[in-house]
């Protein structure tokens, strides 16, 4: 069943004209509300019912403006006309004066007790208007008294508290059917007399109310209807005062309260030309609404500003303060003033609102529509492009590239805000060449993530073996590499730092990893570099701005997740430019390298995929933060009999190959490359070794060039002349030793090395000379050293006074320091003083406690390899440092006694050092 709007506004006209028991029935529940719809849907309108409410607590026009949405807003505006329109209509008799001495009472709301409310009789008159009556009102009155008990001369009322709300006089308040009843404390029946009191705070607690709780202006009031939609409608009455609450035990509260006058100062004719322009305006803003026909007959049923401003209550933005305020005053004309001042700001504030809210909807139609419009465009630009390849502009590849690198977002927002730059600057503008280089580098990084491949253990393995011989510690680290890669799927996050001898195949290696894991390889030379911006970049402020190295790396390589071998992070410097060590604090966290923001690019990049391998020679430059964030492998150097291996598998092929000979060019005996090895080189790596074979391949190559043979026969006794120099002099061992001298070991950057401490007395006062360019730590060692022999032979200590003691150690052009020397120096210094020669071919490192303990030193596997390349047969090591033998290659340790010392007494007994009186380390200090 339809209904036309002239039938819905007809049956308006006719409910309004209905009236029972003084109101007219809610035109939302005898209209039906899907006619209402359907009729309005046509329309483009929808009437929507009165917004429901959960809470039990307060009334649903508690509710403060702004707290629902704009639809809401005018389906609830809607409701609260119609019922005010019914209200209008409802009141069959007027109160023209203030009803005499009436007592009341009303049982508390969540306590169960009884409240009384007593008014002081005043002089006043009530007139009532009785005539016309009908009887079914005559009954509700009779229903009234006979509702009322008397207590103490007074009637007893229910106190309705209330917050947040417009309580005026002769109004119409709303509430929810189970709110009421809550607030009320039981049952509400039609025509039940009630008392409004405006509570200060808001309170949950309605148990224990005193009187300090409430304002002192209240406002009587009775239940008109109690609908079948589940709503109350309470008509108020006059103003009361209230003057005191009292409790005695058993009994109920006593709430004495004293009617109020309005002072009636209002124009009337002011007032209902006020009222129709609050009514013009309203009707304004309804029209706006859905429903708007609707309701404008609504706001024309309006019968004062009071009525206007409480069925408005729930949307205006006033506090609980302000609202009392308006119940306060005593002045008619002040009241409507205040009243008429609300409600031209709620007028203003709902037309704003509704002005930014179809805004709004214009601005997003707007944008639906250029999104649409901008999709077209970019499906009929691909299409072109795909027809026309070869007429796509530098910057549609630019833009194209954009869309297809997966950039993160903050990266495209950048990269498209500098190429809008880059299209309004045009290829002529004074920034153009910066900006392109710009896009072009950002465009040419790999953004997305590289899938990771499973690898196999065995060839990866096999890999590493072909192009590396020995270095069996960093094989093994990298194929548990691999293997946590194979389980996780993703890049582990440790960092390795190589640490060893040059041409040791530090970097080399780096290469082999790639090839093993299937990756690219990308080496960043770090020699040198003290300028922060060589690792960050430059910022695009300056002129010929450049990214850093690691993000250049990042580019060369095409791909997200590189080999990246960092070289030589020991050569590292600071400057008045910054610290590139620091610097590369968070390009080797794992924990920050993911975003790690390149000055240049000023965009976060991804480097948690790629994986890192930096290497050193040695540790002590590297800043310990630097050192902490990486896991150190160090390369022991190689052993004669390795760097035969190598020589004969690798380095030999690849000099053959550098000149273009073939393997049956160039005939090299095992003899002459084992000559070069111990003869004409000095080196921990293989470095020099290539040298020495790269000189004989360009040798075999100018004979077959002068055509003197297809073949050239190398052997040991032709080095010389092939490689033209002299062997080189290898410090060897002396067959004779001396007193006072001892064979020592030392660490070096190329590897280990034996050297002699040399001590010598002469007469004079006991003066000490130290020569050969020793290091304050080791002139420490040779005070602890003269300190601690002069202990142990205490019946020598004419000597140290009649004797000037002079240490050397050769050769003097060399810098030497390091705390490996005090047992060395002690051992020397002991032989010096009884005259007792130590054998040359005994050796010994570790460094020495006033106590006489010896303490554990570093580069053990090193000093091994020399002393066993030099001719010694037995070698002193501390005893914590047994444990670092399991570095050492078995074929030194097997031409080689090693002998573990605690003290300094069992080196010098170990070195044949007796003394004539038997005193001890333990017991020499006393």
């Amino acid at each position: 069943m339809y209904m036309s709007m002239q039938d819905i506004l007809e049956q308006i006209r006719s409910l309004l004209k209905k009236k029972k028991r003084g109101r007219i029935s809610a035109i939302s529940r005898d209209i039906p509300q899907d006619m209402l719809k359907k009729q309005n849907s046509k329309q483009g309108n929808e009437i929507q019912s009165p917004p429901s409410q959960s809470s039990e607590v307060q009334s649903f026009s508690d509710q403060k403006s702004g707290e629902q949405n704009m639809e809401g807003r005018e389906a609830a505006l809607g409701s609260s006309l119609e019922k005010a329109a019914e209200g209008q209509k409802a009141e069959g008799q007027k109160l023209h004066g203030q009803e005499a001495d009436a007592r009341m009472t009303a049982q508390n709301v969540a306590g169960g007790n009884t409240v009384t409310v007593q008014a002081v009789a005043e002089d006043s008159t009530v007139e009532k208007n009785t005539a016309g009556q009908s009887t079914e009102e005559q009954n509700s009155i009779e229903r009234t008294k006979n509702n009322m008990t008397e207590y103490r001369g007074g009637k007893m009322m229910r106190v309705i508290p209330v917050y947040n709300m417009m309580v005026l006089p002769h109004s119409y308040i709303y509430f929810q059917v189970q709110s009421f009843k809550n607030i009320a404390g039981q049952e509400i029946r039609q025509d039940d007399h009630v008392l409004l009191a405006v509570l200060k705070e808001d309170s949950f607690n309605t148990k224990d109310l005193r009187k300090e709780e409430f304002h002192s202006v209240a406002v009587e009031g009775s239940v008109t209807e109690i609908s079948g939609d589940g709503y109350v409608v309470v008509r108020t009455g006059q103003r009361v005062k209230i003057l005191e609450l009292t409790q005695k035990e058993g009994e109920p509260l006593l709430l004495e309260t004293a009617p109020l006058r309005d002072i009636e100062d209002l124009d009337r004719e002011d007032s209902d030309r006020k009222l129709k322009e609050i009514k013009a305006e309203l009707k304004t803003l309804v029209d706006r609404f859905r429903a708007g026909s609707i309701m404008q007959t609504m706001i024309d049923q309006y019968g004062s500003i009071q009525e206007v401003a409480c069925i408005l209550s729930p949307w205006l933005s006033l506090k609980n303060e302000e609202r009392y305020q308006v119940l306060k005053e005593d002045r008619l004309s002040v009241r409507t003033k205040m009243l008429e001042q609300i409600l031209y700001e709620y007028v203003e504030v709902t037309k704003v609102t509704s002005d930014a809210r179809n805004q709004q909807q214009e601005d997003y139609q707007k944008l639906y529509k250029e999104q649409a419009l901008q999709k077209q465009i970019d499906y009929l630009q691909k299409e072109l492009d795909e027809m026309h390849p070869e007429k796509v502009s530098d910057l549609r590849k630019l833009e194209l590239k954009i869309e297809e690198s997966g950039m993160n977002e903050i990266a495209k927002k950048e990269a498209s805000k500098i190429l809008n730059r880059l299209k309004n600057e045009g290829t002529n503008g004074q920034e153009a060449g910066m900006l392109y280089d710009y896009m072009d580098f950002v465009t040419g990084l790999s953004w997305k993530k590289e899938e990771q491949k499973s690898i196999d253990l065995d060839e990866a393995e096999k890999i590493l073996s072909e192009d590396h011989f020995g270095l069996k510690k960093v094989k093994e680290r990298m194929i548990q590499q691999i293997a946590v890669m194979n389980l996780k799927k993703q890049q582990s996050g440790s960092i390795l730092l190589f640490v060893g001898a040059p041409g040791t195949g530090k970097t080399s290696i780096g290469k082999s990893i790639a090839k093993a894991l299937g990756r690219k390889y990308v080496r960043v030379s770090l020699g040198g570099v003290r300028d922060e911006a060589d690792i960050r970049g430059h910022r695009r402020t300056y002129l010929g701005a450049m990214p850093g190295r690691i993000m250049d790396g990042i580019h060369k390589a095409g791909v997200s997740n590189p080999v990246m071998v960092l070289d030589e992070v020991d050569k590292l410097s600071s400057s008045y430019n910054g610290d590139p060590a620091a610097a590369l604090l968070e390009v080797l966290d794992p924990e920050q390298n993911n975003s790690f923001t390149d000055h240049y690019m000023n965009v976060p990049y991804d480097l948690s995929d790629v994986l890192f391998i930096c290497t050193a020679n040695t540790t002590d430059s590297i800043p310990a933060p630097l050192l902490n964030r990486m896991e150190v492998i160090q390369y022991q150097g190689y052993t004669p009999r390795e760097k035969f291996e190598i020589g004969k598998r690798h380095l030999m092929k690849k000099a053959l190959k550098n000149v273009g000979l073939q393997p049956e060019n160039v005939e090299l005996s095992d003899e002459a490359l084992e000559s070069i090895i111990s003869d004409y080189t000095r080196e921990g790596g293989v470095r020099g070794l290539k040298k020495r074979l790269d000189t004989l391949c360009r040798i075999a190559a100018v004979h077959l060039v002068r055509g003197k043979g297809e073949k050239i026969t190398v052997g040991k006794e032709d080095l010389q002349e092939y490689l033209d120099m002299n062997p080189l002099h290898h410090r060897a061992v002396e067959e004779k030793g001396r007193a006072g001298v001892v064979t020592g070991l030392a660490w070096t950057a190329v590897g280990g090395e034996i050297l002699f401490i040399e001590t010598l007395a002469t007469k004079g006062e006991g003066k000490l000379t130290i020569t050969g360019q020793l290091g304050n730590v080791m002139k420490e060692s040779a005070q602890i050293a003269i300190s601690l022999v002069k202990s142990m032979f205490p019946e020598k200590a004419s000597f140290f006074k009649e004797n000037d003691l002079h240490i050397h150690v050769p050769d003097g052009a060399t810098p030497k320091d390091g705390p490996s020397a005090g047992v060395t120096l002690t051992v020397a210094l002991s032989s010096l003083v009884t005259g007792q020669a130590v054998c040359p071919q005994i050796a010994m490192t570790g460094e020495v406690s006033l106590e006489g303990k010896v303490n554990p030193i570093g580069g053990l596997p090193e000093k091994l390899m020399a002393a066993e390349r030099a001719g010694v047969k037995t070698v002193l090591i501390p005893k914590a440092n047994v444990d670092d033998l399991r570095d050492v290659p078995e074929e030194v340790k097997d031409k080689l006694e090693i002998r573990p010392v605690e003290n300094v007494d069992e080196a010098l007994s170990i070195c044949g050092i007796e003394r004539s009186e038997e005193v001890s380390t333990e017991n020499a200090s006393e």
